[in-house]
């Protein structure tokens, strides 16, 4: 049977329009059960602490629970790995951080390429690290703490979260420019390292402010110094090292990204969600009371950030061959 002209036209503009009909669909009904989101560090540290707060705001704006999958070991790569396996189709996404930029260099043989097999969604804030002592250590600023340290060799502890976390790599760009040497003392996360610099097992350490800032307003720490090229506006105080050493610079930042196959659609919903949350009078109080200033922008400019942290943090790396055994 042949079809009229004006019939076989308009079936033809019905199955053209069919793909970009169904992919508006998809992202309208995204999410339909709930969504997890994969973080490389336990429960209490700088990265959980960012993904829990995220992950509210979406699961208000898309009506479906995000839930925090805590997958720690290996700096994170654990946690990078099951994502970068994941079924790309928006119900597993990673909690991404500067960490993820440290461990390209860091880590000789990975199962994946970062830049390759994760799409980067969108940049939620940046953050310091805080040079924390405990209040019994005797050095009251930056300048005391290089001279103590350079006449008590071996005697001062570093405690880091897992190699290659930021927190490890700020005590290591701050070694190397300060001329001095710290043992360093290595644990699974954020969390248990704050437990024993408030307990004074380890002497020194530079945690997230998220993490810390509580302590340091009650005075269960001392601040000698935050890692950002500007003061924080949470402790304006409070110093950068970058006065006392200057060109040092170590801001940690986070955000989302999925598989690298997941669609446009669902990678473009998260990033205007997670830009609306940033826009937000509560959450931008909610960050800067940790001590974070907002990052809205797009997936390419996140994609930016995260080549020109690698590059960065590979140049350190090489520089004081650094391991992932520590």
């Amino acid at each position: 049977m042949k079809l009229p002209r004006r019939n076989v036209l308009y079936l033809a503009a019905v199955a053209a329009a069919l793909p970009t009909v169904s992919r508006f669909a998809w992202a309208q009904t995204y999410p339909t059960r709930p969504v997890r989101i994969v973080v490389g560090f336990p429960p209490g540290g700088g990265a959980d602490i960012t993904a829990r707060l995220i992950g509210q705001w979406l699961s208000e704006r898309l009506g479906q629970p995000f839930i925090i999958d805590n997958r720690p070991g290996a700096g994170s790569n654990i946690a990078t790995e099951a994502v970068v396996r994941a079924t790309p189709d928006g119900y597993s996404l990673l909690l991404v951080g500067s960490y993820n930029a440290i461990n390209a260099t860091l880590y000789d043989r990975l199962n994946f390429n970062f830049i390759r097999d994760i799409a980067p969604v969108a940049t939620i804030y940046y953050v310091p690290n805080v040079m924390a002592v405990h209040p019994s250590f005797p050095a009251k600023s930056i300048l005391e703490f290089i001279a103590y340290s350079k006449s008590n060799p071996g005697k001062v502890n570093m405690g880091s979260g897992t190699p290659g976390a930021a927190m490890h790599m700020s005590g290591e760009l701050f070694k190397i420019m300060a001329g001095i040497d710290m043992v360093h003392v290595f644990y699974r996360g954020a969390a248990p390292v704050l437990t024993d610099l408030l307990a004074g097992q380890v002497q020194v350490s530079f945690p997230t402010m998220p993490a810390s800032i509580e302590h340091i307003r009650a005075g269960r720490l001392r601040a000698l110094a935050v890692t950002t090229a500007t003061r924080s506006d949470a402790l304006p105080d409070i110093p950068t090292v970058g006065e006392f050493l200057p060109g040092y610079e170590g801001s940690n930042w986070y955000g989302l990204g999925v598989p690298k196959a997941t669609p446009a659609e669902i990678v473009d919903q998260l990033n205007k969600e997670v830009n609306a949350a940033l826009d937000d009078p509560k959450m931008k109080a909610r960050l800067a009371d940790l001590g974070g200033t907002p990052l809205p922008g797009s997936p390419a400019q996140f994609g930016k950030l995260i080549a020109e942290e690698t590059e960065k943090w590979g140049k350190v790396i090489r520089a004081a061959n650094i391991k992932p055994q520590g």
